[in-house]
């Protein structure tokens, strides 16, 4: 918002008296002490713009903090100093942007219903899981049947035109490829998917033609919208030979005493990772839903903020892989500012947005967490955080932990509790489970909401002043429907 303050010609007329003291103090006036230079000296010295500009600042330490206070505002970031009016005749007018604590409208999220029809794997997906253990512990050798799925195979490859003019160079020719003929075809098999079960029945010393069309899209220039002749002969063939499904064999994969030990235990796991992605697309439905009936505003220094995090966790990824943020722009062919704005800063609106509008949600449904919820939640981060060498030296009493660290960490396991609990509550609201709020829950929580916009902001609080040329922020600006930000945060 905008906030405007009027100044009477004796306050500028005192700040211009204090201001030229100061300038007095700290820089040098010929014949007088520090501090000392009566203050017409100072204005001839130093001229009435530079006293002017002290003053000003001055005042801006003395007004904004003053005039927050007075209108009852409580910004969520510093201001800003848009124009400054009136100096020359004596009665200045400050301009400032002040952005406003961001404001969320849930609407009626509790409507909202999204099924939740995850199911455990099937036994057909756990044996699929022990095929490919067992593929991965397969050894090979040359067979002289023909080709079949599991097969690997050496090949000679060549691919004209369907319709090749005499004489017309082939589009592919490869002489000793490998292939390795999936049990089910991969859809970036080269040269396309499907490609390898055309070997399928072929003896060696065999060659196989067939076609395929290429559709107009694809990648490749030289194929795209052809059809192909392929002539694949088969040079050799190295059959896969897998070991015996028993106890041996699972003894051999892991700490795992019997075949049986070995299902239940992948089982389990595959339940744990698919329950993991299905919860993952269930609540991206739910709060996207939630999100679509919300009003959601928030200042441009708030979402700035959140940028800045995007980016700093992008450059940490990026530091685990052993690679820099300008390397990776290089590979993926893109410069800094298109970087920017097609993917931080679509994931800052969609992370933000989210994040307020969960923490909103917490507030309207009274959540909270137990302290076992919370110790369980701090060791969860300190197992994920074993692995850190620095860490270890805490964990294991080598070195003591900083207080900051200490703090900082509870802080985090407090918060990834209070998020699961929002979360187990979204889910009960979407499938039509919720407890229904009484009458006195959304006052109290209407009141919680009140006490935490009523908290002192982190932010400073004074306008920092316009630089020459600088354009000012505006106030605030609303982020609203789901739809603003689908990229993944």
């Amino acid at each position: 918002m905008t906030l405007v303050v009027n100044m009477e010609p004796a306050q500028l007329e005192s700040a211009k008296r204090r201001a030229a003291r100061r300038l007095s103090e700290r820089r040098a006036v010929p014949g007088f002490r520090p501090g000392k230079a009566p203050y017409e000296v100072v204005l001839r010295t130093f001229g009435e713009g530079v006293v002017l500009e002290e003053a000003v600042d001055l005042l801006l330490d003395e007004i904004y903090p003053k005039a927050l206070e007075e209108a009852k505002l409580e910004p969520a970031a510093p201001g800003r100093l848009e124009k400054v009016e009136g100096l020359e005749q004596g009665e200045p007018v400050f301009t400032f942007a002040v952005p406003l604590a961001p404001k969320v409208e849930l609407g009626d999220y509790r409507s909202v219903r999204v099924p939740y029809e995850w199911k455990e794997p099937t036994e057909e997906e756990v044996e699929k899981a022990i095929q490919d253990m067992r593929m991965m512990s397969a050894r090979t050798e040359t067979v002289t049947r023909p080709v079949e799925k599991g097969d690997f195979v050496l090949i000679d490859l060549k691919g004209v035109k369907a319709k090749a003019a005499e004489g017309e160079a082939p589009l592919i020719e490869r002489a000793n490829m490998p292939v390795f003929v999936r049990p089910e075809p991969k859809e970036d098999e080269w040269p396309y998917s499907g490609f390898a079960h055309e070997l399928i029945g072929a003896a060696p010393g065999e060659t196989k033609t067939f076609t395929h069309k290429f559709p107009k899209d694809h990648p490749d220039e030289t194929l795209k919208g052809q059809t192909v002749k392929f002539e694949a002969t088969v040079r050799m063939v190295r059959g896969t030979i897998l070991p015996e499904l028993n106890d041996e064999f699972a003894r051999q994969i892991g700490p795992f005493e019997s075949l049986q030990g070995l299902r239940e235990t992948l089982k389990a796991d595959l339940a744990a990772r698919s329950k993991a992605e299905y919860d993952d697309e269930f609540f991206e439905k739910v709060l996207e839903a939630m999100k679509a009936g919300a009003v959601i505003k928030y200042a441009p220094q708030t979402l700035e903020e959140e940028v800045e995090q995007v980016v700093k966790d992008f450059k940490s990824r990026l530091a685990a892989q052993n690679m820099d943020l300008e390397t990776y722009l290089k590979i993926q062919q893109m410069d800094q500012e298109k970087f920017m704005q097609e993917v931080v800063r679509p994931i800052a609106i969609k992370r933000l947005e989210r994040s307020l509008l969960l923490d909103e949600i917490s507030r309207a449904e009274k959540i909270e967490i137990g302290e076992e919820e919370l110790k369980s939640s701090l060791n969860d981060l300190l197992y994920e955080m074993s692995g850190d060498e620095e860490m270890q030296k805490y964990l294991t009493g080598k070195a003591k932990m900083p207080k900051r660290l200490s703090e900082a960490l509870i802080l985090e396991s407090a918060s990834r509790a209070y998020v699961r609990q929002t979360l187990k509550r979204l889910k009960l609201i979407a499938t039509g489970n919720a407890p229904a709020q009484t009458e006195e829950a959304q006052p109290a929580a209407d009141a919680d909401k009140a006490a935490a916009q009523e908290k002192p902001a982190r932010s400073r609080k004074r306008a920092p002043k316009a630089s020459a040329g600088e354009k000012p922020a505006e106030a605030e600006t609303g982020g609203g429907s789901a739809n603003e930000a689908d990229s993944p945060a």
